[in-house]
């Protein structure tokens, strides 16, 4: 027997710094017009010192609970997906769910980089159908700014803080929120070594006493993973939209991964999609990560760009390289 999956609330938070493209150029050699003209980018948030991803997943978990009108001690699964957990031990999400209150959940921390939000849908509805009656907080959250180096004006531009969040059920939400028709997720590891944070893990470990050096940092290489970006993103979306029978003219709005405004462009551009119809928050948050498509979800029904009965499209490309596509009815 199959099982419906429902996003019942949604959520976010950025922290409450603001980091502009007028600030970096007091950090690096760049400019607001390079920025700008390059990514689309004007400003991102940053997390506070010591404010680590299970402070800001249980920021926005708070919203999706509020947003879901249901108390913490309904949550049954706690899904974190993050590159930068506090810790490599205890686990981010161990941490979420001591914030929340809460004990005896299941809990799990999941790397899916970028990809994290549609990774998380898609276990959530795993979930679902064999636990009918569970209640899956699903979250995505970055600190991304521990991990960036800000002397590389290539990538140092780009990233920003924020963590979102999704209560997920099987239970049909009493104010409608959104069904999740499918997911369809892939992946690439032949080609992760396009896109990098190494040091400190079991492959490049660090002895007491030893001086960090780039490999600790996010490195990337921008050309080959546009490319690569668009056109998994668009192949992905050209598919789920095949399966369900439904056209570019059956999607109400697009929420890709925010990762730059060119690489969106472009994705829509393949898709036949109207720049119109994508919705864009890169310019105020910048690359977030696992959390862009969350984030981005909730400032699009904020803005009354999903009206009722809309079909939204999400995608997502990262690090891995891991990629996938979401379908929602609203």
């Amino acid at each position: 027997m199959k099982h419906e999956a429902y996003i019942r609330g949604i959520g976010y938070y950025a922290p409450e710094k603001v980091l502009t493209n007028a600030d970096l150029e007091k950090i690096v050699e760049t400019s607001d017009e390079w920025i700008t003209s390059r990514t689309g980018i004007k400003e991102r948030h940053i997390a506070a010192p010591g404010e680590t991803v299970s402070d800001m997943t249980a920021q926005a978990a708070r919203a999706a609970l509020a947003d879901a009108g249901l108390p913490a001690e309904a949550i049954t699964h706690i899904l974190l997906y993050t590159v930068t957990p506090d810790y490599f031990t205890p686990s981010a999400s161990c941490l979420l769910e001591e914030k929340l209150g809460i004990r005896g959940r299941v809990v799990q921390d999941v790397n899916a980089a970028c990809s994290g939000y549609l990774y998380g849908l898609e276990m959530a509805r795993a979930i679902l159908a064999l636990h009918p009656e569970a209640v899956v907080l699903m979250a995505a959250a970055e600190v991304l700014t521990s991990r960036t180096n800000w002397a590389d004006r290539r990538t140092c531009v780009l990233f920003g803080d924020a963590a979102a969040a999704a209560v997920v059920t099987s239970q049909a939400p009493p104010v409608s929120q959104a069904r999740v028709m499918d997911v369809r997720l892939s992946s690439d590891g032949s080609l992760g070594h396009l896109l990098t944070i190494k040091g400190g893990g079991s492959g490049q470990p660090y002895k007491l006493g030893d001086v960090v050096g780039e490999e600790f940092f996010l490195a990337m290489n921008g050309p080959e993973v546009f490319k690569h970006a668009v056109r998994n993103m668009a192949g992905v979306c050209e598919e789920i939209l095949s399966a369900n029978g439904l056209s570019k003219d059956d999607i109400a709005l697009f929420i890709p991964h925010q990762a730059n405004w060119r690489i969106m462009e472009a994705v829509a551009k393949k898709l036949s999609l109207s720049t119109e119809k994508v919705m864009s928050t890169v310019a105020r948050f910048g690359n977030t990560s696992a959390s862009t498509v969350g984030v981005a979800l909730v400032e699009a029904r904020s803005a009354g760009r999903i009206p009722a009965g809309s079909t939204v499209l999400l995608a997502a490309f990262g690090g891995g390289f891991t990629w996938g596509s979401a379908l929602l009815q609203f």
